[in-house]
């Protein structure tokens, strides 16, 4: 008992890690955030596979007191744990489905030979194509997407969310190495149905980025320039799309649409915000330089400016220091947040001139300054540049990828569908740089800032540290209490 009891632990804890690992690591498409694990990932994490029929129904019981029965079912192929379980070979696990006998499902199990069988998933024909293909895929590679392509948007809805999945977590590197494999007209059909959930579309608009070309611009600024939300769900990915297709040409108009607007929802400025970060780590179209000045316009917004203020410390942009002393002297109670970045920013800054303006940053608000020292204590002091380029915009250095850096969650994305819109400190939950960023702005106290409105952003972090060891101590306590229940 104690043998088969420590397997069961070492399984629930490798399921368990694996979940923590996929909350603290960003979907690797950058506009991308995948609903669950993968079928290949949960195949990983099991002893046993199989292929089964449901062959027979439990009698119903409405007796109080009596136990749950199990179905029976019959192996008809082994996918994984070949010489664990055998075709013909029959097993009872629980079942609440509809109880059509010869029905075929998907079990998977830990711990043979006396397997512990997960909850049947029913199958369709199409289904079970799928799963006994994918055994057959290597474990990684650019490859494995060509395959999946074939799956996206699936009538057999299960297969379709796991294809998307796979996509979702492959790097932006693999989905360009196969831009000669992939369905250039099937995507643009996607993204013109306007059934298309929007998660989803931003997949296909990262596709698109790939295989585009000038002649779907049109198409493109349309959907930039409609007034319909539909038509600009996972504006994000549009945006990046639209300037990967345009090249610098096309920041202009993300300007004037997006960050120069000072009528345009947050939600669609946030968006801008975030194809500009995408350009300026993986997207590798666009000049720095010049994607940093199209970021300029939002210090003409007050209550937004703290959005923008981190990636002008991160790329060392030198050259708006004194805008941003203005809005800190400047500053009221409807945008008082904006001085904790402010101040970061002048931490970082190299020039002379910053020890300077970080004294007079003192003088006005030393609360802000001291906030700013508690919540980054390390903040890291660019190297200083040559005096010739001392003014100049500096090119960044090397970014992670943006998925880890500015992470689009499913609540910012589902923000930046739904529209909403920030005026002031009373506004909704809305989604930020993360907290972990060095120069990311830091919480205000006595003011809702940027960073204290988003709740909706996931706490990957958090969830390690705390979810982690509560998750293992609980299923561990399930695992010895059925086990216990079991040998009586």
């Amino acid at each position: 008992m104690m043998r088969r009891f420590s397997k069961i632990c070492v399984a629930v804890v490798t399921a368990v890690s694996m979940v923590a690992g996929n909350l603290s690591q960003a979907a690797a498409c950058p506009f991308c955030s995948a609903a669950s694990q993968t079928f290949s990932e949960e195949l990983g994490t099991m002893d046993v596979a199989v292929l089964a029929k449901l062959v027979k129904v439990p009698e119903q019981s409405n007796k109080a007191g009596d136990e749950i029965q199990k179905a029976t079912f019959e192996i008809d192929q082994v996918i994984k744990g070949e010489g664990l379980a055998k075709p013909k070979e029959k097993f009872e696990t629980l079942y609440f489905g509809d109880g059509t006998v010869g029905k075929s499902f998907l079990v998977m199990g830990i711990s043979p030979p006396a397997t512990m069988w997960s909850t049947p998933l029913p199958l369709t024909e199409r289904g079970i194509k799928y799963l006994t293909d994918i055994v057959k895929l290597p474990k990684d590679g650019a490859e494995r997407l060509v395959f999946f392509q074939e799956y996206l948007e699936d009538k057999d809805e299960m297969l379709a969310r796991d294809a998307y999945d796979e996509f979702a977590r492959a790097p932006y590197a693999q989905i360009k190495s196969i831009k000669d494999k992939l369905h250039h007209e099937q995507v643009v059909a996607w993204i013109k149905n306007p059934e298309i959930p929007a998660s989803r579309r931003r997949l296909y608009l990262v596709i698109l980025g790939v295989t585009g070309t000038e002649k779907d611009l049109p198409m493109i600024e349309e959907f930039l320039n409609s007034s319909d939300r539909k038509a600009k769900s996972g504006l994000d990915a549009l945006i990046a799309c639209y300037l990967t297709l345009k090249g610098e040409s096309g920041l202009p108009l993300v300007e004037k649409l997006f960050l120069g607007n000072d009528k345009a929802d947050y939600a669609d400025t946030y968006a801008a915000i975030m194809a500009i970060r995408f350009h300026g780590t993986e997207g590798g179209m666009l000049d720095t330089k010049r994607l940093v000045k199209a970021l300029h316009p939002m210090l003409d917004r007050p209550e937004l400016a703290d959005l923008v203020i981190p990636d002008l410390a991160k790329w060392e942009d030198w050259t708006v220091m004194d805008r941003l002393f203005e809005l800190y002297k400047t500053a009221n109670e409807k945008n008082s947040w904006v001085r904790v970045p402010v101040v970061n920013y002048l931490r970082a800054c190299p020039l002379p001139k910053a020890k300077e303006l970080l004294a007079e940053c003192e003088k006005i608000d030393p609360a802000a300054v001291k906030r700013a020292n508690t919540f980054f204590p390390g903040a890291p002091a660019a190297p200083a540049p040559s005096p010739e380029k001392a003014s100049q915009v500096a090119p960044p250095a090397p970014l992670p990828a943006v998925a880890d850096a500015y992470p689009m969650p499913s609540g910012g994305a589902a923000l930046a569908d739904a529209g909403q819109v920030r005026s002031g400190p009373t506004a909704a939950a809305l989604p930020t740089p993360p907290a972990d960023d060095e120069l990311a702005m830091a919480l205000n106290e006595g003011v809702q800032p940027a960073a204290a409105l988003r709740k909706d952003t996931p706490q990957s972090n958090l969830w390690a540290v705390l979810g982690v060891p509560w998750g293992v101590g609980l299923a561990l306590l399930i695992a010895q209490w059925s086990l216990l229940r079991g040998d009586r």
